[in-house]
């Protein structure tokens, strides 16, 4: 199945515009430009180190450019204006992020059920009460593939690699997003696992949010198999800019002297982080 992948007709949901970044002495992003059109999913690769996770991190509004800046859709707002993350205070940040959700690498489940990871966003976030917050829960659960009659009263220590991957999405998926943030969501999960977080992204992705706009996907990745699966758009960094950006086969395709060599290593990288 061909995923819809927005097309230059479609407004912006993010924009970034020759961002700098640098810790201390150490130059990460050095003139990052890159525009994310509604309904797109979008891959962000590139060596270990190379500023894929920061640039994220950047878009998701924890960081903030040395110079530059990230314009990003304002769904609270008529027409979905962009606005400048670096020029936001927290209320107007928490008014962005209720049509976000972000699935960190290593899930960022807290301590404590299944039920409760899900069911707090819920509260917070949606202001959905009981037993309203129960239904939904359950029937996330069961999206991504789990019986929640299983693992709703699980703790998280209790949940296999794969399945704390699945109520991560599970999680995010709650909150029908209308952008959603995938980091290295492969990572630690063996060939099985991984190839059902993939077709799992490609499901949540196809799915149209409440708000009744195309969902779009950022995602952070090494997996290959996950660019061979799901042909995202394809953003390559590499000493700290844009180096490629294009669809998955003009880059498995490429003869530059920087991709292929990344291309033979993604497999290592991946694995790696494992």
């Amino acid at each position: 199945m061909t995923l819809s992948n927005g097309s230059t007709a479609d407004p912006f949901e993010i924009r970034v515009e020759d961002v700098h970044k640098s810790f201390g002495a150490v130059a990460v992003l050095r003139g990052v430009n890159l525009d994310v059109r509604r309904g797109e999913m979008v891959a962000i690769v590139g060596e270990s180190g190379g500023g894929k996770t920061v640039l994220l991190q950047h878009m998701i509004g924890r960081l903030h450019p040395d110079q530059g800046r990230v314009l990003v859709a304002d769904h609270e707002s008529q027409g979905a204006p962009l606005v400048d993350l670096s020029q936001l205070g927290p209320e107007q940040m928490d008014r962005l992020r209720r049509h976000w959700a972000v699935v960190f690498q290593k899930n960022a489940l807290f301590t404590g059920t299944v039920y409760e990871n899900i069911a707090l966003g819920l509260s917070d976030v949606k202001g959905m009460v009981e037993p309203e917050i129960g239904r939904h829960v359950r029937s996330v659960v069961t999206w991504v593939g789990l019986d929640p009659d299983q693992v709703l009263t699980l703790s998280r220590d209790e949940l296999s690699g794969g399945m704390a991957k699945r109520v991560a999405v599970a999680r995010a998926l709650a909150l029908d997003p209308v952008l959603i943030f995938y980091d290295e969501p492969t990572t630690g999960l063996d060939p099985e696992h991984a190839e059902q977080i993939q077709d799992l992204i490609r499901q949540v992705h196809q799915q149209m949010p409440e708000l009744g706009i195309a969902r779009t996907s950022v995602i952070v990745t090494h997996d290959i198999g996950l660019l061979f699966r799901l042909r995202p758009r394809i953003v390559m960094l590499h000493a700290g800019r844009v180096h490629f950006d294009g669809a998955y086969d003009a880059f498995v395709s490429s003869t530059s002297p920087i991709i292929r060599p990344y291309l033979e290593l993604m497999p290592v990288l991946q694995h790696r982080n494992m």
